[in-house]
C-alpha cells in the first residue's frame, strides 16, 4: 500500500476511536442501491420430495435442526438441488423468500467467470502481465522495476501486491492504487487472500471490452439464465466491484452452481467456455489452513468431499458444488466465522461429506416428508428474532400483565416522545455496512416513539434521512429504510422488560433482510433521558479480526504502539464506541408542551 493510503488508514483508525461519523470515507460517494429487491420469478427448478432423489427427508430434517442450533451460525437461507430439482428449501425467520441477499466475496467466482469468456474471446491471456493491460497508467521507472503480475496471479490470489481492501475506502482510484502498491515477494508463489486482485479482474474486464463487467455479462450470463433480479455495485469510477457488492437471489445463486455441475452448458446451450469448468476448479494455490485446507482454484475454494468446490462469501454466503452426487447446496447466512473453514460448512461437511453416499431414489416416506415441511415452516415462522436477556433478574412483560409497567403505561412512558442524542456516532447502519457500501453515517441526532393503530414505530432522524421502523411484536415486521439514497430491507421487533432495578427496558432488534448484518438495542428509560446500548452481528470480535485481515503493516505498526504507549484503553474505546457504543439522550419538549407554556 502506498505511503497516502497507509496513512489514510491511520486516519481512519483515528476517526473510530474517538467516535467520528460522516467524514470517514475517502471515497466519493454516490447512491447506487435504489431498489429493494424485485418480486420474485416463478422458480426455474422443479420440486421434488427428497426420497425420489435418494436422499431421505428425515436426514434433511436433522441437518436443518442443526444448522438452526449452531451458536456459531446464523441461518437466513437454505436450498438443496439434487439432480437439478429442488428437494429442499428453508427460509430461517424473519428472512424470507424471494428476495436478494448480499454475496460478499462469493461473487469472485462470477468474476472468474468473466475471466474466462474475456479469455475465450481472444481479449486477454492468463499469462499475460497486467502492466501491459493498463500499459497507460504506468510510469516509467514503474515499468522498468516492477514485477510481472499475471492475469492468473489475480485469480489464484498470488498477486502479493499490498493493496487490500482498506484501499477501497481510502481514495477514488483503486487501479492505481493498485498498480503503485508494493509488492511482496515474488508474484505467483504465495497465496494471500486479497479483495483487490478480484477489483483488478474487473478491471480488466472493462479496460479490455470498455463495458463494466456487469453490462459486459448481460449477454453472456444473466440473459441465458435469466437472471433479472441482480445489482453489482460499482467503485467511484464507474467500475463493477467485482470482489463484493453484489446482490443475488438464493435461486439464481443456485443457476449458476448447476451451469458448473453441467460443465458449462444450459438448457442443452454451451455457455461457459468449453474447459473452464475444469480449469477453474484445479488446484492452482494453497491458502493457509485457517482460511481453507482443501486448496484454491481460479476465485474457486475446493472442499472436502474428492472434486467437489465451492464460490464462498464471508459470514455463510456458499454455492457448494457437489459434482458425484450431482448435487448443489446454497446458503445464505450471518454467522460469525470468515472464511470456508466455518462451522456452517462444517455441519453441510458432516451430512454431505466425503463419506456420504446416496441412492439414485428411495421408498417415499410420506410421515417423514411431512415432519421435514412442518420443520420447514417452523423455521419460517418461529420466533427467533425475540430477543431474550439471558441473566437472571430480568423480566419479559407481555401484553396484559400487570407485574410491571401495563401495556397502556408503556404507551404513556413513550408514546410522542422524542429524545435528542447527545453522542451522535452512531448510525443506524452496522459499521461492517458502512464500509462494504461506502455509505457512512452522520450519526443519529434524534430517537423516538409512536403508537398507530396499535402498532409501535421507532422514530430515528439521521442526517437528512428520516427513519420510522416498524416493531414487531411476536415476529418481525418489515419496514424499508433509506440511508444517504439507498434503500433496505428491515425486519423489527421489539420487547419490553425491565431490569433488576425495576428500568423500562425496549429490547430491539433489527435484521437487514438484503444483508448478513443485525443490530440490537437496549434502550433504558430513565424519566426523562434514555440510554441506548447498541450491538451488531456479527459481533465485534469477528469485526475486530476482519480490521486486523486488512490493515496495512504499517497500521499495524500502529496499533501497537498505541498498546506500547499505555493505549490499551484506545483499543477498548473503539471496541465499544463503534461496534457496542452505548449513547444517552434527553427528552424533547413536545410542541404542544411549548405552546402551553407560551399561554401561561
Amino acid at each position: 500500500m502506498s505511503a497516502r493510503e497507509q496513512l489514510n488508514t491511520i486516519e481512519i483508525v483515528w476517526e473510530l476511536i474517538n467516535g467520528t461519523t460522516g467524514h470517514l470515507g475517502r471515497t466519493d460517494f454516490t447512491p447506487q442501491k435504489t431498489e429493494i429487491s424485485p418480486a420474485p420469478d416463478p422458480s426455474c427448478f422443479e420440486a421434488a420430495t427428497p426420497e425420489s432423489q435418494g436422499i431421505s427427508s428425515e436426514y434433511l430434517a436433522a441437518m436443518l435442526r442443526e444448522l438452526a442450533d449452531s451458536i456459531q451460525t446464523d441461518m437466513h437461507h437454505l436450498m438443496i438441488l439434487r439432480h437439478g430439482k429442488k428437494i429442499c428449501e428453508c427460509n430461517f425467520s424473519p428472512y424470507r423468500s424471494g428476495i436478494w441477499h448480499a454475496t460478499y466475496s462469493l461473487c469472485k467466482s462470477i468474476t472468474g467467470m468473466a475471466i474466462g469468456f474475456l479469455e475465450a474471446e481472444g481479449k486477454v491471456s492468463l499469462d499475460e502481465d497486467i502492466h501491459s493491460i493498463f500499459d497507460g497508467r504506468m510510469k516509467l521507472l514503474q515499468k522498468i522495476f516492477r514485477p510481472t503480475i499475471t492475469v492468473e496471479d489475480l485469480l489464484t490470489m498470488q498477486s502479493g501486491v499490498d493493496f487490500n481492501e482498506m484501499g477501497a475506502v481510502s481514495g477514488n482510484d483503486w487501479v492505481g492504487g493498485f498498480l503503485e502498491a508494493p509488492v511482496r515477494g515474488t508474484p505467483g508463489t504465495e497465496f494471500e487472500y486479497n479483495s483487490m486482485n478480484s477489483y483488478m479482474l474487473s478491471a480488466i474486464v472493462t479496460e479490455r471490452t470498455g463495458m463494466s463487467m456487469m453490462e459486459y455479462l448481460k449477454s453472456r450470463l444473466w440473459e441465458p439464465l435469466n437472471i433479472r433480479r441482480i445489482f453489482w455495485e460499482t467503485c467511484p469510477a464507474g467500475i463493477t466491484k467485482g470482489g463484493w457488492g453484489l446482490f443475488l437471489c438464493p435461486e439464481d445463486a443456485a443457476k449458476l452452481g448447476q451451469l458448473y455441475l453441467q460443465d458449462g452448458i444450459w438448457q442443452g446451450q454451451r455457455i461457459l467456455p468449453e474447459g473452464w469448468v475444469e480449469r477453474s476448479t484445479t488446484v492452482h494455490s494453497n491458502p493457509q489452513e485457517r482460511m481453507g485446507r482443501y486448496g484454491y482454484g481460479y476465485q474457486i475454494w475446493m472442499d472436502e468431499r474428492p472434486g467437489s468446490y465451492a464460490f464462498n462469501g464471508m459470514l455463510g454466503q456458499n454455492v457448494l458444488v457437489l459434482p458425484d452426487l450431482e448435487m448443489v447446496l446454497v446458503t445464505n447466512a450471518g454467522s460469525n466465522e470468515l472464511f470456508v473453514n466455518c462451522e456452517l460448512l462444517r455441519i453441510l461437511r458432516k451430512y454431505f461429506g466425503k463419506e456420504f453416499q446416496a441412492a439414485d431414489s428411495l421408498p417415499e416416506n410420506p410421515e417423514k416428508r411431512r415432519k421435514l415441511e412442518v420443520l420447514e415452516r417452523q423455521l419460517e415462522g418461529i420466533r427467533h428474532d425475540r430477543l431474550p436477556i439471558r441473566r437472571g433478574g430480568w423480566k419479559n412483560h407481555s401484553p396484559g400483565r400487570r407485574n410491571g409497567t401495563s401495556e397502556a403505561g408503556r404507551q404513556e412512558l413513550i408514546s410522542g416522545r422524542m429524545y435528542r442524542m447527545e453522542d451522535r456516532h452512531v448510525g443506524l447502519f452496522p459499521l461492517a455496512m458502512q464500509v462494504f457500501h461506502n455509505n457512512f453515517s452522520n450519526g443519529i441526532e434524534k430517537m423516538g416513539f409512536q403508537w398507530e393503530n396499535g402498532k409501535l414505530f421507532l422514530l430515528l432522524k439521521e442526517g437528512e434521512d428520516r427513519h420510522k421502523i416498524e416493531l414487531g411484536k411476536d415476529r418481525a415486521a418489515v419496514s424499508v429504510v433509506e440511508v444517504n439514497g439507498e434503500k433496505y430491507l428491515v425486519g423489527a421487533v421489539g420487547e419490553f422488560a425491565s431490569n433488576e432495578d425495576g428500568v423500562c427496558v425496549l429490547k430491539i432488534g433489527i435484521a437487514f433482510l438484503e444483508e448478513a448484518m443485525r443490530r440490537t438495542l437496549r434502550i433504558y428509560f430513565h424519566r426523562d433521558r434514555i440510554e441506548v446500548r447498541w450491538k451488531e452481528s456479527p459481533g465485534r470480535a469477528l469485526i475486530m479480526e476482519g480490521l486486523e485481515s486488512i490493515m496495512s503493516e504499517m497500521a499495524g505498526k500502529f496499533l501497537n504502539l498505541l498498546k506500547e504507549n499505555g493505549g490499551e484503553d484506545m483499543i477498548r474505546i473503539l471496541i465499544e464506541r463503534t461496534i457496542e457504543p452505548t449513547v444517552y439522550g434527553v427528552l424533547e419538549e413536545s410542541e404542544e408542551t411549548e405552546t402551553e407554556e407560551k399561554e401561561e
